[in-house]
Parts: structure tokens; C-alpha cells; sequence
């Protein structure tokens, strides 16, 4: 007796059953916008990139007209056309002096010009490449006006004035023989007074990042940026002058100085302000416990 075939079970609709996948694709789809704006907020909110030692040439085409404002406005105070050119030069284009003229066209076309500073530092630009011989079309749209001359005051000072020798013709009657008040003009020139900054801000830090760095910051009354600014630091047998704005990448009312162990700064601005506080770089930790030396950020804004 021979046993029945078995008889194979009748395929299942495919309607009832459906292969069974390890992982669902909604699961996936969720985990990676999760992902994603995980990486965004972190990138954006929690560890933003900073720009650090930004050659001229990285910069973009913004950044490169602000580094332009801050080279000019540093030519405009020292004069030193070799140092103008050589950090025009890091901008690596074909001709850097036509290139200034045509970033002042640029500039002169915008709202810059009603900035704070923007019209001193367009003209600065229109100084330094008309010296050179070129051209550009803020030279139309801001045409030349002269720098202002001293205003001053007359003061008229009564001198005496000799009586005549005497002669032997009668005097009239009714002449005064004696000293006459002649009236002479005296010019006394009379200056604006400058603009004084105070320091609204100095405080010492450790980074070992930034170890021994006096970072100067030069701003307007609510912050505003201020590049082309004489920043001077000085010791017990030295200065150094330098100019904010020319580091772009840390910001254009940012300045630097490398500080030495042990030695005693302070900081000011030429004629514009008193001298800070005395700075030291002596050892410290930073916050990972590396041990380094200490560095200080001053703020100087206008003190009125």
C-alpha cells in the first residue's frame, strides 16, 4: 500500500502576505532627517566654525572689499605706500591698484557711503589710486571735495601808533597829538576737537590657542566696527603701533599683539585716548588644564 502524495499547501494571496523586512523604510526615512537636522543644529548652534588665519584671497568678495577699507584707511594715517601695496598684493589679483578703484566704484554705488566712516574710507580709496594715476568711476559719483581748512578767529589787537616828528607847521585845532589805535589782524587757527575713546572693556583670559595675545577691539558707540585705527602698546623701553581691521578674519575692528612673559603693557590710542590699565602676561591653565600663558581683550569705544 503505497502512501498518498503529500499535496503542497495553495499559495497565499498576496493580498493577506507580504515578505517581512528587516528594517521599514518610514523608520529610516525619520532617522535620517533626524540626522540631519542634528547635524545642522550642532554645526550651526553648538560648534560653529570659526575662521582663523584667512588668507585676503579666501576671503569672499565682501570680505575682500572690508580688508581694501581697512588697507586704505591704514595708508591714509602712516603713508606708507611699499606697506599698502604689499598687502594689496596677498589679494593676488592682476592689478591691485586698479582693483581698489574699482572696489571704491563698487562701494560709491551702494548705501556704504551713508555708513559710519563709509565716505572717509571711499575717499581714502579715491586718494590712493589717484596718487598712482588710475581712474574709476567713484571719481564721477563722489566728486572731489577739498579737505577743510582751518576755521579762524580774528582777534583785533590795538597797537600804537608813533606820533608824527614834530614840524614847525601849526597843528589844527581839533587834532589829538598822541598814540592812534590802529586796528592789526591776528590769525589764531582754531582745531576740531578729535574723538576720545575710552576702554569700556578689559578682561584677562587663558587659551592655549591664543596664548599671550593682546586682542584689541576698536568700536563705534553701539559696537559698530571701526577698521583703520591706530591701536599703540608700549612696555618699559618700547612701543608698537598697529592698525585694526587689517585681520579680517578675526573681524574689521580687530587688532593683535604678541605679549612677552613677565613684562608690563598698556594700550591706548594715539591722541585719542588715555592708556589702559597695566597688562601682564604671567602663567596660567585654560580650561582643558593645559598650562599656558595668559592673554587680555580690550574694548575702546567712544566716551561720549
Amino acid at each position: 500500500m503505497t502512501a498518498a502524495p503529500e499535496r503542497s499547501a495553495p499559495p497565499r494571496s498576496s493580498r493577506y502576505y507580504r515578505p517581512r523586512r528587516p528594517i521599514s523604510l518610514a523608520v529610516l526615512l525619520v532617522g535620517f532627517v533626524l540626522g540631519v537636522a542634528g547635524g545642522l543644529y550642532t554645526a550651526w548652534e553648538l560648534a560653529p566654525v570659526e575662521e582663523v588665519d584667512t588668507a585676503p584671497w579666501q576671503l569672499s568678495r565682501q570680505g575682500q572689499a572690508e580688508y581694501i577699507v581697512a588697507v586704505m584707511l591704514a595708508y591714509s594715517q602712516d603713508s606708507d605706500l611699499s606697506r599698502a601695496v604689499t598687502r594689496l598684493l596677498e589679494l593676488r589679483v592682476p592689478d591691485p591698484i586698479q582693483h581698489v578703484a574699482e572696489v571704491a566704484c563698487d562701494l560709491a554705488r551702494t548705501g556704504y557711503v551713508a555708513e559710519p566712516g563709509g565716505d572717509r574710507a571711499i575717499r581714502a580709496m579715491m586718494n590712493f589710486y589717484q596718487l598712482q594715476g588710475r581712474t574709476g568711476c567713484a571719481d564721477q559719483l563722489m566728486p572731489g571735495v577739498p579737505e577743510p581748512s582751518p576755521t579762524f578767529d580774528l582777534v583785533i589787537a590795538a597797537t600804537p601808533t608813533l606820533p608824527p616828528p614834530p614840524t614847525k607847521t601849526n597843528t589844527p585845532e581839533g587834532f589829538i597829538d598822541g598814540p592812534t589805535a590802529t586796528p592789526t589782524v591776528r590769525v589764531a587757527p582754531t582745531v576740531a576737537p578729535q574723538q576720545r575713546f575710552t576702554v569700556v572693556r578689559l578682561e584677562r583670559f587663558c587659551d592655549a590657542d591664543f596664548a599671550a595675545t593682546m586682542e584689541v577691539y576698536v568700536q563705534e558707540t553701539g559696537g559698530t566696527p571701526l577698521p583703520g585705527q591706530r591701536v599703540r602698546v608700549r612696555w618699559n623701553d618700547g612701543e608698537s603701533i598697529f592698525i585694526t581691521g587689517v585681520k579680517p578674519g578675526r573681524g574689521r575692528d580687530y587688532a593683535d599683539f604678541t605679549m612677552e612673559p613677565d613684562i608690563s603693557y598698556t594700550v591706548d590710542m594715539p591722541g585719542l585716548s588715555d592708556p589702559s590699565d597695566v597688562m601682564i602676561s604671567s602663567g596660567c591653565f585654560d580650561a582643558t588644564g593645559e598650562q599656558t600663558r595668559a592673554s587680555y581683550r580690550v574694548v575702546f569705544r567712544p566716551s561720549f
